[in-house]
């Protein structure tokens, strides 16, 4: 056992919040693309107060992690109605947060195309209450601002292309990539700013019997563009549906925002394309992260994730003169490197 989980134990002994009940060994409930990790308790008695059968503790190193945020951002989702741990207990010197649980089941373990549309539906009609309700308190967060967007893609080139593949740039692909950030940034920053998630996607959706979705990994919650979330959602690096499919659903979410007064109907066309800028901002973002994983975190799975992701990049490019930079690049030096 590592010095962690014996401080994490020492801390569960001294909660009164579990001093009227025993409970089970810590076990590994899952860990994440950060350096988080999560354990699960089982009680022998059902805390009252939270209807609980078992508790989730959140192992936050405070070098590395804000849990400051992750308490704010749960209080302030709640409020709105949507389903999100609970912290029941916390130790912010230490990084150890206790939680109410919401179950083992993801929307990646349980999607199929039977549950889909329904799933999506409801996934779809949470996040446009965290949008529109989200206003209450959204300039309180961080903005989603050029700066953050530009280091978010330099990710794709300094770890998927450099790093990984051994991949340099001469003179003129240097200017294409600065021109395709330009691009990406300003029609991010042209959308409706909100309540961004940043990573509302499979892995991070619970199915709970009531209240669908359980809602995870919000800590990093900034106001920005309107469509990212979805994006993410519709166009996940961890499972792909037809492009058809996805149309259909991104169009639910529009007439979703127009009911809500967020756009109009006669904006279809430009919030098709604003969509699919985004979701190229968040590919190369993505493609990066799981290179980066790898090489500095040792975490070899998130490479079977690259090829989705470089696959929604190419469809994506392929459709618009402007990305034609992305496409060329992708399919005559990244592919064929990777």
């Amino acid at each position: 056992m590592d010095k962690r989980f014996n401080l994490m134990q020492v801390w569960l002994e001294s909660l009164d919040e579990l001093k009227h009940t025993t409970y089970s060994q810590p076990q590994k409930a899952s860990s994440d693309a950060s350096f988080r990790r999560y354990f699960r308790i089982d009680l022998a008695n059902q805390l009252d107060k939270y209807s609980a059968q078992s508790l989730i503790i959140m192992d936050a190193p405070p070098e590395n992690e804000n849990s400051t945020a992750f308490i704010s951002v749960s209080k302030q989702l709640k409020s709105i109605g949507l389903n999100v741990p609970v912290v029941i207990a916390k130790e912010l010197r230490l990084g150890f947060l206790l939680l109410t649980d919401l179950g083992k089941q993801t929307y990646l373990s349980v999607l199929d195309e039977k549950n889909a549309e329904k799933l999506y539906s409801q996934a779809l009609t949470s996040l446009v209450t965290m949008q529109v309700r989200g206003s209450l308190f959204v300039n309180e967060l961080p903005i989603f601002d050029g700066s953050i967007l530009q280091n978010e893609m330099a990710m794709f080139n300094d770890w998927l292309g450099e790093k990984h593949l051994n991949l340099g740039m001469n003179k003129l692909e240097k200017i294409g990539w600065q021109d395709l950030q330009k691009t990406l940034i300003k029609s991010a920053l042209k959308q409706p700013q909100v309540l961004v998630h940043r990573d509302y996607h499979s892995r991070n959706l619970m199915y709970i019997e009531q209240n669908n979705p359980g809602i995870l990994d919000f800590q990093d919650a900034l106001k920005g563009g309107l469509t990212y979330d979805a994006v993410s959602m519709l166009k996940d690096c961890y499972i792909s549906w037809d492009e058809q499919q996805v149309e259909q659903w991104t169009r639910q979410y529009f007439l979703m925002l127009c009911s809500q007064n967020i756009t109009n109907k006669n904006q279809w066309q430009g919030f098709q394309e604003s969509f699919e800028l985004m979701g190229v901002q968040r590919h190369l973002k993505a493609a990066g992260i799981f290179a980066r994983l790898y090489h500095r975190d040792g975490k070899e799975n998130y490479l079977n994730d690259i090829p989705t992701t470089l696959n929604y990049l190419t469809k994506t490019a392929n459709k618009y003169s402007k990305l034609s930079f992305l496409s060329k690049w992708i399919e005559q030096k990244i592919l064929p490197r990777l």
